[in-house]
């Protein structure tokens, strides 16, 4: 196993050389060094040489960029937000399809009216390929807002389906196309339903029909042709991603 970097190397051996004679490790904490698919922490306070898969490590840092996603977007830390993203990072919603900034946008203008969409996240499967990952992480969209004049909720269950580069050190997100899976609403007070128009109800897909529904009636042109559980646009979002971990081009 070689060492990415040769001044690295020296440094390693170095360091292990004074653990294992007994003499004090030159790190005042612990110290990660990259091998090829091994990470070395020396950690002085243990004294003890720990090995780690250096893949285990990236998939908790990309994990760490998803849940940040998620607490930054639902209370409007915008700046903190931006970082998530690449110069060219896009983003999918059933609302609102565009870049980065663009959503962002969106989302100051909505929160402005009271719209209120939160998220809650689940598991994550990620598959990395050198300086490129995909992850899919389960997750729940919930909205509420007045149908025909009752107070809603409605909660989406789904994945996101993220692709990720690894930009100077650092994992951000380039495309984040949500998979709406099923959907349903409850009344926020039991009581009165809402008179629902089935006709619009209805032209939407089955995983996020109610949603869409909600989004629709407050304003918003939702997209009608997003990925569900399954069906062509999921298959061509999955042959996509496999592209993607190949190092071909990202489509829009």
């Amino acid at each position: 196993m070689k060492c990415r970097d040769p001044k690295r190397s020296a440094w390693a051996r170095a360091e292990l050389h004074r653990h294992l004679s007994g003499q004090q490790i030159a790190t005042p904490i612990a110290r990660p060094l990259e091998l090829a698919n091994v990470r070395i922490l020396l950690d002085q306070l243990s004294g003890k040489v720990v090995t780690v898969d250096s893949q285990l490590i990236e998939r908790l840092r990309i994990r760490e960029l998803l849940e940040n996603w998620v607490i930054w977007r639902d209370t409007g830390e915008w700046e903190r937000f931006r970082t998530l993203w690449s110069e060219d990072g896009r983003m999918m919603a059933t609302w609102k399809q565009g870049t980065f900034e663009e959503f962002i946008q969106a989302s100051v203008e909505g929160w402005k009216k009271g719209v209120r969409i939160l998220h809650f996240l689940g598991g994550s499967s990620i598959d990395i390929s050198q300086d490129r990952a995909i992850a899919q992480t389960k997750m729940t969209i919930t909205q509420r807002a007045e149908i025909e004049g009752v107070s809603c909720d409605v909660v989406c269950t789904g994945r996101f389906y993220d692709f990720l580069r690894l930009i100077e050190g650092d994992w951000k997100l380039v495309l984040r196309q949500p998979i709406y899976e099923m959907d349903r609403l409850n009344l926020v007070s039991p009581g009165e339903q809402p008179n629902r128009d089935l006709e619009l109800l209805n032209r939407f897909p089955v995983g996020y029909r109610h949603l869409a529904y909600l989004q629709s009636r407050i304003g918003y042109s939702v997209k009608p042709d997003m990925p569900g559980l399954d069906g062509a646009e999921a298959q061509a979002l999955y042959i996509q991603g496999q592209r993607w971990l190949a190092h071909e081009g990202l489509n829009p």
